[in-house]
């Protein structure tokens, strides 16, 4: 695989992880159009790495306060205290429901079809939780139901074209939570899973399952980091203002080509 390449798959999980419209469409888009071969685990886990460093940088300050949460409670407050607790309920439901349904994922919902009627209804389902869900919970006021309800949504990301992040904001908007809170929350409780993701492939990695290109891989995490990172960066600075109709116009779109391909 040559520089051009991993820089443009590195690009393209950078920058999609974290909007609503579908890593593995726009991946598996990529590869139609171009004829590339599968980018391989390496790579993958790079692009990983560095999506997980650029959101791990841009909320490394309520991941201190998080922290000191676990460490040392008497000196946090409570809606910290709070919200460490609801990262945890989001979270382990959903590691533990992706360790069960992988391969079955993997088996019977990897089709170019499932992806783009994936993309397409999930899509129009954003657009319903966004044009008539609620809009006034901040991240203090989420509880411990609507915290395991978005967690329990991100399963669903299992199936290709879904989008993490697209299916958690929407469930948050269907809870009543306004965007920004279900934005922010969606992307706080990402660390943990894209966290997993990647360490199961690096475990792959590490007992020689892949090949590994050093240099392919170190600019695979560099890409996706600052990918990553601006992505995360405008689309928060940006999401009052448009909302989410432009990525859902784009989600139909994008599924409309992908089944064009079929």
């Amino acid at each position: 695989m040559d520089t051009i390449q991993v820089i443009i798959l590195a690009l393209v999980q950078g920058l999609t992880e974290f909007l609503p419209v579908s890593s593995s469409a726009h991946l598996i888009l990529v590869s139609q159009l171009s004829g590339w071969e599968d980018e391989g685990l390496a790579l993958d886990v790079g692009a990983h790495l560095g999506t997980l460093i650029s959101v791990v940088f841009y909320f490394r300050k309520d991941l201190l306060a998080l922290a000191n949460a676990w460490l040392k409670p008497q000196s946090s407050t409570v809606t910290e205290r709070r919200l460490a607790w609801l990262i945890v309920i989001a979270t382990v439901p959903a590691l533990a429901i992706g360790w069960m349904g992988a391969s079955m994922v993997e088996a019977h919902l990897r089709s170019l079809e499932v992806i783009a009627w994936a993309t397409i209804g999930f899509g129009l389902l954003l657009w319903v939780a966004d044009r008539w869900g609620g809009n006034q919970l901040e991240l203090k006021d989420i509880n411990r139901t609507q915290a395991l309800l978005i967690g329990l949504s991100q399963a669903l990301a299992l199936i290709p074209g879904t989008s993490r992040s697209g299916i958690t904001i929407t469930a948050g908007r269907f809870l009543g939570l306004s965007r920004q809170t279900a934005a922010r929350f969606s992307f706080l409780i990402s660390i943990p899973i894209i966290a997993a993701a990647g360490s199961y492939g690096a475990l792959q990695i590490w007992r020689g399952e892949t090949a590994t290109s050093a240099p392919d891989f170190m600019l695979a995490v560099v890409v996706a980091a600052v990918a990553g990172f601006a992505c995360i960066w405008a689309f928060l600075r940006l999401l009052d203002k448009v909302g989410m109709l432009p990525f859902v116009i784009y989600r139909l779109v994008l599924g409309v080509v992908l089944l064009s391909i079929i």
